[in-house]
């Protein structure tokens, strides 16, 4: 079956809404905690064993079906996400082309695809995914991008491509610059040093969310 004639994947079950990523299951669980709904693990592979990621991707699916309502996705280990019964999983444009999709999809979980260009969000579109990520909005530290910025002017012409998938941005943005990228018409904002990095992020997760609401 061929993406342009597949179906849809499962629809989330709430909002975007303030999104944060973070690198291991103890900040999922925090999060959480502290009233975030929707959240991302993104546990890289480098310098860890195989059986260090399960543990953690196990551990983070666990802990979101303890929180009614939770939106928890795994980014990249979609195998294990599977095995392990997540909500849902993140994947990027590469991973199209080797990841299972027609298992993703057939199990029930929700779907996320990163998208950087018009034409990417094209090739993503045709997978009916759950929701479409654009980025970086802004420049970032946190990883090598070969993507040039979206920027809120782009980033307001591409998200109505996106429809009638939900649109989270990301990349670079800080809670300062959180209302004016909401106010670009997605239906989140993805956030990771504006929390990890934060002198107190209980403080910054809880205006995160406050500023979402506001918005």
């Amino acid at each position: 079956m061929s993406a342009m004639t597949s179906p849809s994947f499962a629809p989330l079950i709430g909002p975007l809404g303030f999104y944060p990523v973070v690198h291991d299951a103890a900040w999922v669980q925090r999060l959480l905690d502290w009233g975030v709904r929707t959240v991302q693990l993104r546990f890289k592979a480098a310098g860890h064993t195989p059986a260090e990621i399960e543990r953690e991707v196990n551990a983070v699916v666990a802990a979101g079906k303890k929180v009614p309502g939770a939106q928890v996705f795994i980014n990249d280990h979609w195998q294990l996400a599977l095995q392990a019964g997540a909500y849902g999983v993140h994947l990027g444009q590469e991973d199209l082309d080797t990841a299972d999709i027609d298992a993703l999809r057939s199990a029930g979980l929700r779907l996320g695809l990163s998208t950087h260009t018009p034409a990417e969000l094209a090739r993503a579109k045709a997978v009916q995914p759950s929701y479409l990520a654009i980025g970086p909005i802004y420049p970032t530290t946190l990883k090598v991008m070969p993507y040039a910025p979206v920027g809120l002017t782009q980033l307001k012409e591409w998200a109505p491509l996106a429809a009638p998938y939900p649109v989270v941005a990301i990349g670079g943005i800080s809670l300062e610059r959180l209302p004016g990228v909401l106010a670009c018409g997605v239906g989140g904002v993805a956030v990771v040093s504006a929390v990890t990095l934060a002198t107190d992020p209980e403080w910054a997760t809880r205006q995160g969310l406050a500023l979402i609401k506001k918005c």
